[in-house]
């Protein structure tokens, strides 16, 4: 394997492996290449840091944590060379009126459930909770009043103390086996399948939908201008990196920002 060169800086196989440990992803090899590209940018960067003989502001966050003299380095390059225009108020309604439904308070879901807990890893157990689930299921049927009754005798939920009632809840709040019945439910339907998670198989019923509101403007306005801000930075970082790797010397891997150099 060919070393990563950035000018005359060789990276170290040893630290492309370490960094690998801070990206995870679906195999080793795609969580190497992702370190090995964060080391070649942060070399890049250090690298024109220094050549511009900019000094090292060391800073302190909220929680105390002090800043390396690297990470200062490349913070002061960054600020010193990149710069975005503040979103204004026409751009950001210009957003909102055009993603409208990211800005909706959430659809609220107040259910019911009986959990037969069960490990999937114990496939016994597991049927045996799904036979019991389902014959919850086919009594329910027959006599939906008696829910809370066979909640508080049968669930292996905190839940069975309140007849199995979940409160509200919206998604996400739940796994997404869970989710994709109950947000297809009709209000006051019980489902008629037993469900089965990684939790065990639920009896669910469905008491009421809350749909979601539109929110207006002034309220997600602070939000929308600091998204549009900070996606306007990364952007204008991006171009930055394009351009810094299209002047270097590269060698061991390939940037996709040497690929398309912005030379100016």
């Amino acid at each position: 394997m060919q070393a990563i060169r950035i000018n005359d800086v060789t990276i170290p196989e040893a630290a492309v492996l370490a960094e690998a440990q801070h990206h995870p992803a679906a195999d080793p090899e795609t969580a190497r290449a992702a370190a090995a590209e964060a080391l070649a940018v942060r070399e890049l960067l250090l690298q024109e840091a220094r050549r511009q003989g900019l000094e090292p502001d060391l800073q302190t966050d909220g929680d105390g944590r002090r800043e390396t003299e690297e990470d200062a380095l490349i913070r002061c390059l960054l600020d010193a060379n990149v710069t975005v225009p503040q979103a204004d108020p026409k751009t950001c309604r210009r957003y909102y009126d055009n993603n409208r439904q990211r800005f909706r308070s959430p659809d609220l879901y107040e259910a019911a459930h009986i959990l037969f807990a069960a490990s999937a890893d114990n496939a016994e157990a597991y049927e045996k909770a799904a036979s019991k689930a389902a014959a919850a299921v086919a009594a329910l049927q027959e006599d939906p009043s008696g829910f809370e009754r066979l909640a508080r005798e049968l669930s292996d939920c905190s839940s069975a103390k309140d007849g199995g009632r979940l409160g509200q809840v919206a998604r996400g709040d739940t796994v997404p086996e869970f989710e994709t019945f109950l947000c297809n439910l009709e209000e006051g339907q019980l489902c008629p399948l037993p469900i089965r998670t990684r939790y065990g198989v639920h009896v669910l019923r469905l008491d009421r939908r809350i749909m979601g509101r539109q929110l207006p403007f002034d309220a997600v306005q602070d939000r929308i201008t600091d998204y549009l801000q900070t996606a306007s930075w990364q952007r204008a970082v991006a171009q930055y990196i394009r351009v810094l790797a299209g002047r270097a010397a590269i060698s061991g891997i390939t940037l996709e920002a040497a690929a398309t150099p912005l030379v100016q």
